[in-house]
């Protein structure tokens, strides 16, 4: 009778220890897991902050880019070569090369001697019908030349594409907006404009540098 309580007893002890064995290797278990998955987690956070910070550098060079190509007046100009201008803005104009800029553009006067600080226009085409006014619908062509460096830095013609505008609204250079004025269909006027009339102080670099005179060659497509 008393062998039989301590088998009992006995069997009843191993049982205790058999069990409390496995709860403490589920709890290892557990506790493993558990780890594993935290260090998981950490590894997709540091991943997610490491991307983060990637797409807000790249995003904010691409608003500067994007910021730096805007333009605050049309026509839009292009990259070309680069020259120190005197803050009082060239004092002579390199020679046009090549001319034409482009095959499909027109031949661009060279300015000789000293630039001229006052809006220049000439007639290099006479048009027909009624010329132009301020408040006018206009469709033009153009090619726009750096006086420093004699460089093309825009051109409708290479596009096959007419410019529109609406004359003396602002939307184009006041350069533009005034040496347009008196202009006929079909007829071609050079402009050469001082800075003051063009994109001033700041230019817009690195195709037009600050204080720069521009040179263009406009033809008129059509009025209205």
């Amino acid at each position: 009778m008393a062998n039989s309580r301590r088998r009992e007893r006995e069997l009843a002890r191993r049982r205790y220890e058999r069990r409390r064995l496995r709860e403490q290797e589920h709890r290892a278990r557990r506790r493993r897991r558990n780890t594993i998955l935290g260090a998981g987690i950490a590894t997709l956070a540091v991943i997610g902050g490491i991307v983060a910070l990637a797409l807000t550098f790249t995003g904010g060079s691409d608003k500067k880019t994007q910021a730096a190509d805007q333009v605050s007046a049309t026509p839009t100009p292009t990259p070309s070569a680069s020259a120190a201008i005197p803050a009082s803005g060239p004092t002579k104009c390199a020679p046009i090369t090549p001319n034409p800029p482009a095959k499909q553009d027109p031949k661009v006067p060279p300015v000789t001697g000293k630039v001229p600080t006052k809006l220049v226009t000439k007639d290099l085409k006479t048009g027909h019908g009624p010329a132009v006014k301020a408040g006018d619908k206009l469709t033009v062509n153009y090619v726009g030349v750096s006086c420093s460096t004699g460089k093309a830095f825009d051109a409708s013609y290479p596009r096959g594409q007419a410019f529109p505008l609406t004359l003396g609204k602002g939307q184009v250079i006041p350069g533009w907006d005034q040496g347009l004025v008196g202009m006929k269909a079909g007829g071609q006027r050079e402009l050469i404009i001082p800075a003051k009339l063009g994109y001033g102080a700041s230019g817009q670099p690195p195709s037009i540098q600050p204080n720069e005179t521009l040179i263009f060659v406009v033809d008129l497509v059509k009025i209205g």
